[in-house]
C-alpha cells in the first residue's frame, strides 16, 4: 500500500498537473465500492468546478474545489494517479477526469479496486478523515511517549495505528525503528521519552528520503508520469530478513508482528 512519501509524491506531481483548471467531463466506471459517492453523482458534482488546492491527509488526498465542496482520493493497496501522457486508459481505469483547457487528463487506475473516491459538500467531513492521528512528519518525541505509555501492543504496532500517526507503513515503519536501534517487537510502554524522541526523529528522516527519492516501487506504486520511485534501493532492513545487516553484518529476522511481515537486526536493534 503506498504510504506517505508515495502519496506526497503523487500530491505534488498531480497538483502541478491539476490546479487551477476547470472540470470539463469526468468518466468512471459502472458503480462499485471503488465508488463511495455514486459515479452519477461524481458526475454531477465535479464536471464544471475548477480545482483550487490538494491537500494530503495521511495517506489520503483532498482536491479542494471552487464550490467548497472536495473529492476525497485514497489509493488503497494497488491504486495508481497518472497523467494521459503517461499511457491511455485500459480495464483498471475507473476514474478519468478530463478539463477545458488541451491539457493532459488524471487518470485513477486500481487493478484490485480497493482505492476509494468521495465526494464531500461543504463543510463535510468523512469519518476516515476523522480518525486520523497526527501527520506523521509532524511526529514529536513526546507525542510518542505519551501515546505509548498504556500500550501494551508492540511498538511496531503503535506506529501502524493511523490513529496515532497518519501516514506510516509496514515499510517506513521497519526503516525508521532500524534506524533508532528499537527493536519492532518490544512493547510500547516500555519505551523511555529519550527513545520515542530518537524514534520521532529516525521517522521524519526516513519519511523525508522517501519523499526526496520518488517512492518506494515495490509491486504496483508509480509516480503521476509513469516512472517508478527510487526508494527500494535504499531500504535498509524491509523485505531483508536472512541478510546481512547493514550496520554490524549479522543475519536480519523476519517475524510476523500483528498479521504484518517485519524485519530487523536482533543485534543492533533493542
Amino acid at each position: 500500500m503506498p504510504e506517505l512519501p508515495e502519496v506526497e509524491v503523487t500530491r505534488r506531481a498531480v497538483a502541478k498537473l491539476v490546479l487551477g483548471r476547470q472540470l470539463a467531463k469526468v468518466a468512471t466506471t459502472r458503480a462499485s465500492y471503488f465508488f463511495l459517492t455514486p459515479p452519477a453523482t461524481l458526475r454531477r458534482r465535479l464536471e464544471g468546478r475548477v480545482i483550487e488546492g490538494l491537500l494530503r491527509r495521511g495517506k489520503y488526498l483532498l482536491a479542494e474545489l471552487d464550490d467548497g465542496s472536495r473529492l476525497l482520493l485514497h489509493l488503497g493497496m494497488t491504486g495508481q494517479l497518472l497523467s494521459s501522457d503517461a499511457g491511455r486508459p485500459d480495464a483498471h481505469t475507473h476514474l478519468v477526469l478530463s478539463f477545458a483547457d488541451p491539457g493532459p487528463s488524471l487518470l485513477f487506475r486500481d487493478a484490485r479496486k480497493f482505492g476509494k473516491v468521495r465526494w464531500l459538500p461543504p463543510g463535510k467531513s468523512d469519518p476516515r478523515l476523522d480518525k486520523l492521528g497526527l501527520d506523521a512528519l509532524a511526529v514529536t518525541g513526546d507525542h510518542l511517549f505519551d501515546a505509548s505509555r498504556r500500550r501494551r501492543a508492540a511498538v511496531k504496532t503503535l506506529l501502524l495505528d493511523q490513529k496515532v500517526l497518519a501516514g506510516v507503513g509496514n515499510i517506513y515503519a521497519d526503516e525508521a525503528l532500524f534506524l533508532a536501534a528499537l527493536k519492532p517487537t518490544r512493547r510500547a510502554r516500555t519505551l523511555t521519552r529519550a527513545e520515542c524522541a530518537r524514534l520521532a526523529v529516525a521517522i521524519v528522516s526516513v519519511l523525508e528520503a522517501g519523499i526526496i527519492a520518488g517512492g518506494s516501487s515495490i509491486d504496483d506504486y508509480v509516480r503521476p508520469d509513469g516512472s517508478g520511485g527510487g526508494y527500494q534501493d535504499q531500504h535498509r532492513v524491509y523485505g531483508r530478513g536472512g541478510e546481512p545487516c547493514p550496520r554490524c553484518g549479522g543475519t536480519l529476522r523476519r517475524v510476523v508482528i500483528g498479521q504484518r511481515s517485519s524485519c530487523f537486526c536482533p543485534r543492533c536493534q533493542r
